[in-house]
């Protein structure tokens, strides 16, 4: 793990913790939608925050 200040790893735990709601928001829309075409934006939208929150996790060791 990088040496992280208290302000970096409180800003680090922020941003995952948008990143998580995104991914609930969006597995969500994708369950309600009935346009297939919006239910596989939001699956991949869904994905994309995934692996966001899997990088910033890296930092963490």
């Amino acid at each position: 793990m990088a040496n992280l200040t208290a302000e970096e790893l409180h800003a680090l735990e922020d941003t995952m913790n948008c990143e998580q709601n995104l991914i609930k928001k969006f597995h969500n829309y994708a369950s309600i939608a009935q346009d297939t075409q919006i239910q596989k934006a939001c699956q991949q939208s869904a994905k994309q925050h995934r692996k966001h929150f899997d990088a910033l996790m890296s930092y963490l060791g």
